[in-house]
């Protein structure tokens, strides 16, 4: 694939032989108006290092020319007064054989970018993998082979973009998308993760303008737009990985050191040097050099290019990949920085724990460490690891440390967390299994999963295919639990987007989610209000989300037996005699005394 040059970026040579040669600036653009006045520019090119560096403009002067190990690159720290007006910089190169001058756009802030929405509990997240959601232009694949689940399979942006009227009607109000920046990989890296470009959005996906539409046409829509985003690793086909632009740019840059993926050393107060560098520096695969956010110059780029990528297309989160692999106090101040920016804006940060210890210590404010991360949302990876035992396992004998037992748990250890509301909740994604094992027989379980998910506490994410029962284990590949969204590719037999070919329960599961989708939307109870639950000590759960006046009670029956209940219990929620609207069916519900519940019995009371 041909090295990209970005289209906003004019190079003017004074003549065709001229040196030195500048290949490529990065970003390549900015704009006035920026909180932080000072940009960096990366500029690349053959010999560029000793080049000196002269300006046109007194509103825009040079800070800062330094050149570091590799004589291809020049790091050049511009100021940005605050008066200073959009319009082209021209940026002078001279070495001893001469000149170049390359105009540099600099443009004006959108009052737009400015208002970044951010997204929150109010939200419910559609995760998708461009590659294997739809392709809407067949033009762009390239190598496609959907019959092996670790090829590419030619989905793209505007598979996305022809399908939005789906998810609105579906009841998203959020979409995070999987990576989207070039992966110019050998065997393809479908799933986004190897970045090889950073400004530029992979050819095979669509291109830049393409990303900028499908934003606003989710805008559009009310849809927010999540960008996923890796700063721990690039992909060993990047630039940088041949001509490193200093010698500590990787962690261990010879490449030999995996990651021993043991993240406890990051909090263990007792864990030694070597342990916590092999976890945060080494490697996650030979195909991923790790790199070194402690390398100023590298994490000033990785900071502007997050914020050209708000500041360019108006995305409203990032989801940042293998958050706790990277340096912690960088990504610290990475996330400072662009929420001064983007003052709404909000960052969710993987950090794949099974302890709630672990997960709350880093969460921005956290009382467990002595330093803040500064990371808005964390994710939930043990409502993910746990949602299988409490929901789908069969319930022989009823404990404390069973069924439904297991979230409530969970939830009891919130007081750990700054901010529980703050918290992103799943039941699977890209990197687990299904929350299905297989096709169900009914969905009784699986409405409850649905159901806890969508009125507990907490930012959910849906994953896509949930609304048609797309199951399976990752079974050796991650390429299984990241299959073709049916009716997305052409010549697919079955149609989910049209539900043309799915059968009456992958009807039934579609209209439910569509049904409590829709009456989430809006509704402060479920998105600001308080929890209060009872523990499920006979297997029924009973809790209630309240905002203000308004307020929605959750039943739900645990067991695979009827189950009956004296309800006096749970009066100072539900008292007797009093009467609700079941929302899942419509049915008024009295509150009696004595309750028989059917097995998996869920309902949402109003």
């Amino acid at each position: 694939m041909k090295r990209y040059i970005p289209a906003l970026l004019m190079l003017t040579a004074l003549s065709a032989f001229a040196r030195p040669e500048v290949e490529r600036i990065d970003p390549p653009c900015w704009w006035t108006g920026m909180e932080c006045d000072t940009l960096q520019l990366m500029v690349t090119g053959r010999g560029i290092a000793d080049c000196q560096l002269a300006v046109n403009r007194e509103d825009v002067t040079v800070a800062a020319v330094k050149s570091l190990d590799s004589p291809n690159y020049l790091f050049v720290d511009l100021v940005v007064g605050e008066n200073a007006v959009p319009g082209d910089i021209a940026l002078t190169f001279s070495d001893k054989k001469g000149k170049a001058t390359v105009k540099y756009p600099l443009l004006a802030r959108s009052g737009a970018s400015r208002r970044a929405q951010g997204f929150d509990a109010s939200d419910v997240l559609y995760l998708i993998m461009p590659d294997r959601f739809a392709d809407g232009n067949p033009k762009n694949n390239g190598v496609v082979d959907r019959a092996d689940p670790n090829a590419r399979h030619g989905g793209d942006i505007q598979g996305i973009i022809d399908h939005l009227d789906y998810l609105s009607r579906l009841g998203i109000t959020a979409v995070w998308v999987n990576p989207v920046l070039e992966n110019d990989m050998p065997d393809g890296s479908y799933h986004g993760y190897s970045t090889t470009d950073y400004y530029r959005i992979d050819s095979r996906l669509g291109s830049n303008d393409d990303w900028r539409r499908l934003v606003e046409e989710c805008h559009r829509r009310g849809i927010k737009v999540v960008m996923d985003m890796i700063f721990n690793h690039c992909g060993s086909n990047h630039p940088w990985v041949k001509d490193l632009p200093s010698r500590d740019w990787l962690n261990f840059p010879d490449g030999s050191t995996q990651t021993n993926f043991r993240l406890s050393t990051v909090y263990d107060p007792y864990a030694s040097d070597f342990d916590r560098a092999r976890s945060v520096d080494g490697w996650f695969v030979p195909t991923m050099p790790d790199l070194n956010q402690r390398n100023p110059f590298l994490m000033r780029y990785l900071t502007q290019n997050s914020i050209w990528w708000i500041e360019y297309s108006g995305i409203d989160g990032i989801r940042m990949d293998t958050y706790p692999y990277a340096d912690r106090r960088q990504m610290a101040n990475w996330c400072n920085r662009v929420i001064r920016e983007f003052p709404r804006f909000n960052i969710v940060g993987e950090c794949w724990y099974a302890n709630e210890g672990a997960e709350a210590f880093w969460q921005k404010n956290s009382r467990l460490a002595d330093d803040d991360s500064a990371l808005p949302t964390v994710m939930d990876f043990i409502i993910s690891l746990q949602a299988r035992d409490a929901f789908l396992k069969p319930i022989k004998q009823y404990d404390q440390f069973s069924g439904l037992n297991l979230l409530y748990n969970h939830l009891a250890l919130d007081f750990l967390f700054p901010d529980p509301q703050h918290i992103l909740t799943f039941l699977d994604n890209h990197d687990t299994d299904r929350f299905l094992p297989s096709m169900p027989e009914n969905l009784d379980q699986w409405k409850q999963a649905q159901t806890f998910l969508l009125t507990s506490r907490g930012i959910p994410q849906i994953y896509y295919g949930t609304e048609i029962l797309m199951n399976g284990g990752r079974e050796g590949s991650d390429g299984y639990v990241r299959r073709d969204f049916p009716g997305g590719f052409p010549g697919d037999d079955i149609d989910a987007f049209t539900h043309d070919g799915l059968s009456d329960l992958q009807k039934e599961a579609t209209d439910f989610l569509t049904r409590l989708l829709n009456w989430r939307r809006g509704n402060d109870a479920i998105a600001r209000g308080s929890l209060k639950h009872f523990m499920p000590e006979n297997g029924l759960y009973v809790y209630s989300r309240r905002f203000d006046r308004q307020h929605a009670h959750i039943i739900m029956n645990g067991t695979d037996e009827p189950l009956k209940v004296d309800m006096s219990r749970y009066s100072e929620l539900l008292p007797v005699g009093a009467s609700f609207t079941d929302i899942i069916t419509g049915r008024r519900l009295t509150i009696e005394r004595e309750m028989t519940f059917p097995p998996r019995a869920t309902f949402i009371l109003e």
